[in-house]
């Protein structure tokens, strides 16, 4: 099948020094089968869906086309956190109204809140950490809006604090480059591999089938049953749920270019002492993020370990990697200079989503019922993908928990193979903006 990106981006080299480890041990689907209920992707949303099928005791097959937590959900940087829709809160608003926004908020909310569950029920070891996190200006300028976001949070019932820059000193959130903060008590970080990895144990544990090195080559309907075919063997089912996400390819059964895959890089260093600490003024472990709109975020973790990733290239070939590798490091360095010595093990990219419309989406796959697709959560994927993965699940069982933001149609993009024009015109200006 085919991919937007360079083929580069779909095998291993991307992730190959990623610091976070997942389970490679897991059988290929082989021969035929029939299932209720047939999952395309092992990431969080693939795999919090069969979680709750399973639980219910649907009969569900997971059918993955590497090992489950290979793609994004096994490489992002862990912050489990409010997000999920690049659209602003003024067009949320003036789409779906006061209603449908507040709802969409308090499913952001219930996702984060449904991830704590899952980690306290299955006794996930995750090395979960942060009391939410903070945004940090990266500019007098930006900061301006801080005071009155705070107030929009606090009426909206999420706790917000401004941060002087005074108060970010004394908090261990010192930058050179940070003005001010808000920091939003809501979310957590967490080890995204482990976490991944957790899930898949679960679900399987449950009763879910999951296979790895299982990609699937074709996906029809056959009057009221779906044939799934892997290079070693066909699943039929009743209903299926496309969860593939940055990862899915350009044309899957009915599906048609649903998402704009965009890059992000990530690097983790080794574990810093107390003294390199506190010569950069970070000894905080919260989750940050900055201001810009080709933002930077980071967090300490538990082990000392400090965590980097800002948006990746437009290509995904070797030579490119190496220069937005680069980048990554230059930024890093120019963020915190006191670290500029400090050996980095770790650097990796991977495929995050946007849909058309900017919203998350658990939708029906051209009006059939039969039919579900989970995906686009602009790079917010632990707390949101997790969330809807079960929400899908949920709408399987005859529960419709969505709120209108996520109902809407999954749009393909125009002239879907020159769609990574988008980001060779938007990065530059946004940068520009940034800079402003």
């Amino acid at each position: 099948m085919s991919h937007l990106y360079e083929a580069r981006a779909y095998t291993e080299a991307p992730r190959a020094k990623c610091a976070w480890g997942i389970d490679r041990d897991w059988p290929g689907f082989s021969g035929e089968g029939a299932v209720d209920v047939a999952i395309i992707g092992a990431g969080f949303t693939g795999l919090s869906a069969a979680l709750t099928l399973a639980e219910a005791g649907v009969c569900v097959t997971v059918l993955e086309a590497q090992v489950p937590g290979w793609g994004a959900s096994g490489r992002n940087g862990g912050f489990c956190c409010i997000g999920g829709t690049a659209l602003p809160d003024a067009m949320l608003t003036k789409r779906f109204g006061t209603d449908g926004a507040r709802a969409f908020l308090d499913t952001q909310r219930a996702a984060i809140d449904h991830v704590s569950a899952l980690i306290e029920r299955h006794a996930l070891d995750v090395q979960r950490h942060s009391d939410g996190e903070v945004l940090l200006a990266h500019s007098a300028r930006a900061s301006k809006a801080f005071t009155e976001e705070a107030r929009a949070c606090e009426a909206q019932g999420l706790p917000a604090t401004v941060l002087s820059k005074a108060d970010l000193d004394a908090r261990g959130l010192g930058g050179p480059g940070f003005h001010a903060g808000l920091h939003l008590r809501r979310g957590f970080g967490l080890n995204a591999g482990a976490y991944v990895t957790g899930l898949a144990h679960a679900a399987r544990a449950a009763g879910a089938r999951i296979y790895g090195q299982s990609p699937v080559q074709s996906l029809d309907k056959s009057g009221d049953r779906w044939r799934l075919s892997t290079p070693a063997g066909t699943l039929t089912a009743n209903r299926i749920l496309v969860a593939t996400n940055g990862y899915t390819p350009e044309r899957l059964g009915p599906l048609r270019a649903p998402v704009l895959p965009i890059q992000s890089n990530v690097l983790v260093t080794r574990a810093l002492t107390q003294a390199e600490l506190a010569a950069q003024g970070w000894t905080s472990d919260l989750m940050a993020y900055d201001a810009r709109r080709l933002l930077h975020y980071f967090r300490l973790m538990p082990d000392g370990r400090f965590l980097f990733g800002m948006r990746g290239g437009i290509r995904a070939t070797a030579r490119a990697e190496a220069r937005t590798t680069r980048r990554l490091l230059a930024h890093f360095h120019a963020m915190f200079p006191a670290w500029c010595h400090v050996d980095i093990p770790h650097t990796w990219s991977g495929l995050l989503a946007y849909s058309r419309d900017l919203l998350p989406h658990v939708t029906e796959i051209g009006g059939d019922p039969s039919a579900l697709a989970a995906m686009a959560y602009h790079g917010n994927g632990v707390a949101m993908g997790t969330w809807s993965g079960h929400a899908a699940a949920r709408l399987m069982l005859g529960d419709d928990i969505r709120p209108a933001p996520m109902r809407t149609p999954l749009s393909p993009f125009p002239l879907s193979p020159l769609r990574r024009n988008i980001l060779r015109l938007g990065y530059p200006l946004a940068a520009l903006r940034d800079a402003l």
